[in-house]
């Protein structure tokens, strides 16, 4: 027998895409702080504004989305802002609403404020 010299592989990455080495299970850095899904504030009613806001945005049935999105169609507005403003203010805006309707239209081109 000839000798051969046999080589464990090596364990570098193979590209600069894939620099996951060898013994690395590809999950997060543990040396990355976890930042909960309320924030780094107190918890206080956090999982009950998640419950309410579930109740509220996924508990119509089809036939009031179809209802409320031929309305907002209508009037010129997207489904969220025709029914954010009925959650609101607890009324369905009209045609003859048209300062109330042209204020959520100024809105839009507000800015978002950045998340704390």
């Amino acid at each position: 027998m000839s000798e051969i010299d046999i080589k464990p592989p090596a364990a570098e990455p193979e590209s600069e895409a894939n620099s996951v080495t060898a013994r690395h299970n590809g999950g997060p850095p543990l040396d990355e702080e976890h930042k909960p899904e309320w924030g780094h504030g107190p918890i206080g009613n956090y999982f009950y504004w998640k419950a309410a806001h579930r109740e509220a945005w996924h508990s119509a049935s089809r036939d009031v989305i179809l209802f409320r999105m031929q309305r907002a169609e209508r009037l010129g507005l997207s489904y969220e802002e025709y029914t954010l403003e009925i959650l609101e203010r607890g009324r369905h805006l009209q045609i003859e609403d048209v300062e109330r309707i042209a204020q959520i239209k100024k809105a839009r081109s507000r800015p978002s404020r950045p998340d704390d």
